[in-house]
C-alpha cells in the first residue's frame, strides 16, 4: 500500500518538473502551451479521500505557481479541478466500481477519454480567465483555451497509452 504512495509522490514530481522545466517553454504559433501536470489528478484512484484529493490539487497548482511567478491561477484552477473531481468522475464511469479503480484508457477508452476532454477544458478555462481577468479580448482568451486544450489532452492521451502494463496473463 506504502508503495502506492510513493509511486504517486515520484509521478507528481516528475510532472511538476516535466511542466516547469520543458513543457512551459513550449509555446505553439505564441498561443497554446500544453499543461501535463493535470494527468496527477485525473490518474488519482476514484475511491481516494477527497480531502487529499483537494490538497494534492491545490499544492500541484501552487508547486507550479511558485516556478511560474504566476499568483495564485494555477492553484486556484487545480484545487477547483480537484474539488470537482469526484461528481465529474460520477457522471462518466459506472456506479459500480471499485475504490482502488484508476481511470485509464486501456481500462475503459471511452469514459477516460471524456473525462479527460471535461477536465482539461474546465481548468484551462478556469486558468486562461483568471489570467486574463476580463472579457475585452474574448476571441484571443477562447482560442487559447480550445488549442491549448487540444495539445494537453493530446498528450496526456499518449502519455497515457504509454504507460500501460501488461498483466500476468496478457498476450
Amino acid at each position: 500500500m506504502k508503495i502506492v504512495y510513493l509511486k504517486e509522490v515520484l509521478v507528481f514530481i516528475l510532472l511538476i518538473l516535466l511542466q516547469v522545466l520543458l513543457l512551459n517553454r513550449i509555446n505553439v504559433f505564441g498561443i497554446a502551451t500544453p499543461v501535463l501536470y493535470l494527468y496527477f489528478l485525473l490518474k488519482l484512484p476514484i475511491g481516494r479521500n477527497q480531502f487529499f484529493v483537494i490538497i494534492s490539487g491545490f499544492l500541484l497548482g501552487l508547486i507550479i505557481d511558485i516556478f511560474l511567478n504566476t499568483p495564485g491561477m494555477n492553484a486556484a484552477a487545480t484545487t477547483i479541478m480537484a474539488a470537482f473531481r469526484k461528481p465529474v468522475i460520477n457522471l462518466f464511469y459506472d456506479r459500480e466500481i471499485y475504490d482502488e479503480y484508476v481511470p485509464g484508457i486501456n481500462t475503459a477508452a471511452a469514459p477516460f477519454v471524456r473525462f479527460t476532454i471535461f477536465m482539461v477544458l474546465t481548468h484551462l478555462t478556469l486558468l486562461f480567465f483568471i489570467e486574463s481577468f476580463t472579457l475585452f479580448n474574448l476571441l484571443n482568451t477562447v482560442i487559447r483555451i480550445i488549442s491549448s486544450s487540444i495539445i494537453s489532452i493530446l498528450l496526456i492521451l499518449a502519455l497515457d497509452g504509454l504507460t500501460y502494463r501488461k498483466k500476468a496473463g496478457e498476450q
